[in-house]
């Protein structure tokens, strides 16, 4: 008993797609038992069993499978006992990955083979942008990505229209990314993206402009203006800020000063006799005592009146005796 594969012992396939596990046998005449054919998907695990998925014994195909396995599997040839075993998957997923057995046994010849197979996700149609601008004389970058793709990726940027592609630009073919240092007409065109793994690509395209750049003395200009423009304004803003505040005061201070013109002056002080004469007395001293008349025990009125004069400093200024 032998058991040959037609076909690569390691496979990648796409999400969605369909794909044949080759295996043929061919018996020797020694060979005399009943034929039995089991494919199955080996664990990981080595404790554990391997998974049986499809057999053919006695003239008779049966389906272990379970889950994705219970559905779209089948032997690729309708009598596999003429020498073809080959394994049919119509609708792979990412549950089909996986190290897959095919054995054969005639007793007392019994022969394997085992293949490795990896179901991918296509990449989907990438996005194209512009990024930086499109101004002469300034740098920018087209970019290419795509949402869903098992890696590894990889880009390509063509130029569809335009003339060549640019020797000065760089592209970077894992990240999608075309680099132009400086921007000019000869870069101006229509550029096309390829986005790709082993089992499918992608495209998108983008436009570059080549536009010409701003008047730079008129930016200047209109900046200049609007600083100025915006200082006229917060300087009017203060001015009126400050005429409210001069004005809400204004009234107070008037009305004070009124009733300070208003204003009685004080009354002046009577003169007294005593006063006057004391006066008359000691024009030029601080003070002077001056006694007046007491009624003695007996009831008689003995003048005692004396005046002592104290001791005294000069002062500065005289004293008024109007008051």
């Amino acid at each position: 008993m032998q058991v040959t594969s037609t076909g690569p012992l390691t496979m990648q396939r796409a999400e969605g797609d369909g794909v044949s596990l080759g295996c043929r046998y061919r018996t020797s005449p020694s060979d005399t038992g009943e034929l039995d054919i089991e494919w199955s998907m080996i664990n990981p695990d080595t404790t554990q069993k391997n998974q049986m998925l499809l057999s053919y014994t006695s003239g008779t195909k049966y389906i272990h499978g379970s889950g994705v396995f219970a559905h779209g599997l089948s032997f690729a040839a309708g009598d596999p006992s003429m020498g073809d075993a080959s394994l049919t998957i119509s609708l792979l997923s990412f549950a089909h990955s996986g190290t897959y057995q095919c054995k054969v046994k005639k007793s007392p010849g019994v022969d394997m083979l085992k293949m490795s197979l990896a179901v991918m996700v296509k990449p989907s149609v990438p996005k194209c942008w512009v990024e930086g601008g499109d101004v002469v004389g300034e740098a920018l970058s087209l970019h290419c990505k795509v949402e869903k793709g098992s890696p590894p990726l990889r880009y390509s940027w063509t130029r569809i229209s335009g003339g060549p592609f640019p020797a000065t630009a760089t592209q970077e073919g894992a990240t999608g990314e075309l680099r132009i240092t400086n921007h000019s007409q000869s870069f101006a065109g229509l550029y096309d993206c390829r986005a790709s793994n082993t089992v499918g690509a992608e495209r998108c395209r983008v436009v570059l402009k080549a536009n010409k750049p701003p008047n730079r003395a008129g930016v200047i200009i209109g900046t200049i203006v609007g600083s100025l423009l915006l200082v006229f304004i917060l300087l009017a803003f203060l001015a009126v800020l400050t005429w409210k505040l001069r004005s809400r005061y204004r009234p107070e201070k008037e009305l004070s000063n009124e009733i300070r013109e208003d204003a009685q002056p004080p009354a002046s002080r009577p003169v007294s006799r005593h006063t006057d004469r004391s006066s008359a007395r000691c024009p030029q001293v601080l003070y002077c005592e001056v006694s007046r008349s007491e009624p003695d025990s007996f009831g008689g009125g003995r003048n005692t009146a004396s005046i002592h004069s104290q001791r005294h400093t000069s002062v500065r200024h005289a004293y008024d005796s109007d008051y």
